[in-house]
């Protein structure tokens, strides 16, 4: 757990509702690097999974996220998928475990993971709650209670989260 925020202080939580096939999703990578490199841990940002049916391999890298937050590497998983959605759109299952494989994590893992299913109940209950609070396409942001949908339009959505970041660690509601 990190020290650096006052105590007391909870951390604001942007949760960001992403799908490893959606080239919108890979469109706001840039906006992502931009926030983290903004707030470091001030801000969490939270991976959450709505892989949409049109995608065949969404669910399966959803779930190849999940062993990559696992093995302390997520958000760079995440990128380096997103980075290429033409190869996981052509390559499917054996693409996400050679990414692995490339970030030195455990590849044999990740195969396991994948026909194991051990993060199958993560990604479900990801989407469920998604469809609970509206969200349709990805990706969505969710910070401080108000739903950002980028599936849309990302014009000047990194501007609204980082008012609204702003505004909850200066201690607004």
């Amino acid at each position: 757990m990190s020290d650096s925020s006052p105590v007391g202080t909870a951390v604001p939580v942007l949760d960001v509702w992403c799908e490893l096939q959606c080239p919108d999703c890979r469109s706001a990578l840039d906006d992502l690097r931009a926030l983290r490199a903004r707030y470091g841990d001030r801000l969490e940002l939270r991976l959450r999974h709505f892989p949409l049916e049109k995608h065949k391999h969404a669910f399966a890298a959803a779930q190849a996220a999940e062993e990559a937050l696992e093995q302390g590497r997520g958000w760079e998983y995440v990128e380096a998928v997103l980075g290429r959605v033409a190869e996981l759109d052509r390559e499917g299952e054996p693409f996400l475990v050679e990414v692995a494989r490339e970030l030195g994590l455990d590849a044999e893992e990740f195969d396991t993971a994948l026909i194991d299913g051990r993060h199958i109940l993560i990604v479900d209950a990801d989407q469920a709650e998604g469809k609970a609070i509206g969200v349709t396409g990805t990706p969505t942001y969710v910070i401080g209670g108000e739903r950002l949908d980028g599936g849309k339009s990302q014009e000047g959505l990194r501007e609204r989260v980082e008012e609204i970041a702003d505004r909850l660690l200066a201690g607004g509601a």
